[in-house]
């Protein structure tokens, strides 16, 4: 995104310094675990200078470790985003680690032989020091960054929605250190009123003198539609003045997710990268995720559910269980359980519409239900079964889905995925009878950065999100 200076080339030796630390700690705790501390029983004596020995093996496992941590894209910076998405990356990235370790221990065994339970034990004390230091480090440098002077000064050049999109991610990303500091306008439109009219520096034809004036590091330009050869001149432009340049390209305008390059011969190809759920272990984790989950959450929620029949039986005639048919996965539809919120006949005169405040149709003991998201309770069943997810968009019904697919850009990319009890947008207050735009925007969102740390976020938030729930 922008050069690299003196802060991350810092950040980035110290993380080095402070994982190898980190790494080798780990395994010298669990050495010490495993036969010096007396909590686990020794079998066998160890060799009399045992601890030279594992002291030896720590060492060369934390070069493997390192060299994996590298591998793993680690020690990139600047370090953009939240902790909480970092965390599958280091799990990922210290398995891979322990794994080559295990290997080295065995190809070793003759020379010398390394307890197994001190290396499983070491994949335990490893992770939770590596993640502890992470932790702390991540708040150091996220902190330094905030407080630091941004020393990045970038021109945008573009002043539609896109460019003061860009703006407000650069300043609200303290690890780039980078500020807007002018526009220039492509075009006769009108600029997006988000960005200062103050800002906006001149002409794209005028760049040479602007720069000139005001020294700039890095010029992004977010309108793709300017002609090949302009777009050249700008790209030299930069080399010239030793600028970065980088380029938001067209097709961000009608997706969200990050983009591939390809290569046929000596021929680039961009294209749309792929989901993170389109990788398979991935899909099994998450599957590994839901059906734990459901299994757990079905178990818990069983004396709720009766309860609620039990009111819900008492209040108005009709089954406890509302049945509905919703779109999931690929488009296909299931059948969606949910404890019964409104009267039996709530749509016979309406037909299909969305609920509303103060909804006539929703019984007392309904409303109740949905305020607090218990109805919900009974589609652990569809989760349990493979029908929906745990997280993920929520699903709609058939009716509603062939009326959005062609008014709305971008609406069926929600179901490339199983659709979820919660998600991104449900805790954002995105429910009912709310704008669907926003919606899929949250819901690609979703599906973009998937992640298991993610997930456990939106199952969080969950628990205290009733905005718009009627």
């Amino acid at each position: 995104m922008r050069k690299r200076d003196t802060f991350d080339m810092l950040a980035c030796s110290v993380a080095v310094i402070m994982d190898a630390l980190a790494v080798y700690g780990g395994f010298m705790l669990a050495t010490w675990l495993r036969l010096d501390s007396g909590l686990i029983p020794v079998v066998r004596e160890p060799p009399v200078n045992y601890l030279r020995l594992y002291a030896i093996g720590a060492f060369f496992a934390t070069g493997v470790f390192l060299l994996v941590f590298r591998s793993r894209g680690l020690y990139v910076r600047p370090q953009t985003g939240s902790f909480p998405t970092k965390i599958p990356r280091i799990i990922n990235a210290v398995f891979w680690g322990i794994l080559l370790t295990v290997v080295m221990a065995f190809s070793v065994q003759n020379e010398a032989e390394f307890s197994r339970l001190v290396i499983a034990l070491a994949a335990f004390t490893v992770l939770i020091l590596v993640m502890l230091e992470r932790w702390i480090m991540f708040r150091i440098e996220w902190n330094l960054a905030r407080h630091s002077r941004k020393t990045n000064r970038v021109m945008i050049v573009g002043t539609d929605s896109v460019a003061a999109h860009v703006m407000n991610t650069l300043a609200h990303e303290p690890m780039l250190r980078s500020r807007a500091t002018c526009f220039l306008r492509t075009n006769d439109q009108p600029p997006d009123p988000r960005i200062p009219p103050e800002q906006i520096a001149g002409d794209l034809g005028e760049i040479e003198q602007i720069i000139s004036r005001n020294p700039v590091d890095q010029l992004i330009l977010t309108d793709p539609r300017l002609e090949h050869e302009r777009i050249v001149d700008l790209i030299v432009l930069c080399e010239k003045n030793l600028m970065v340049f980088n380029m938001v390209p067209d097709l961000f305008r009608i997706m969200t997710c990050s983009m591939d390059v390809q290569t046929i011969e000596d021929i680039p190809l961009l294209g749309v990268g792929r989901w993170p759920l389109d990788y398979f272990w991935n899909r099994v984790v998450k599957r590994i995720e839901d059906v734990a989950g459901a299994l757990f959450g079905l178990i818990l929620s069983a004396p709720v559910i009766a309860v609620a029949a039990l009111f819900i039986k008492r209040e108005s005639p009709g089954p406890v269980f509302f049945r509905q048919e919703r779109c999931g996965e690929d488009g296909r539809s299931f059948i969606l359980y949910k404890l019964r919120t409104m009267q039996v006949d709530a749509e016979d005169k309406t037909g299909p519409v969305f609920a509303a405040p103060g909804d006539t149709r929703t019984t007392r003991v309904g409303a109740f239900l949905r305020r607090h998201n218990l109805d919900e309770l009974p589609q652990l069943w569809n989760v349990l079964k493979g029908d929906m997810g745990l997280v993920g968009p929520r699903p709609e019904r058939p009716h509603f889905v062939e009326q959005f697919r062609d008014q709305i850009q971008r609406y069926m990319w929600r179901h490339i995925a199983k659709p979820g009890m919660t998600g991104w947008a449900q805790v954002n207050g995105l429910r009912g009878n709310t704008s669907i735009e926003e919606r899929i925007k949250y819901d690609l969102y979703y599906l973009e950065n998937w992640s298991l740390a993610f997930d456990f976020k939106i199952l969080v938030r969950t628990v205290f999100a009733n905005e718009n729930a009627y």
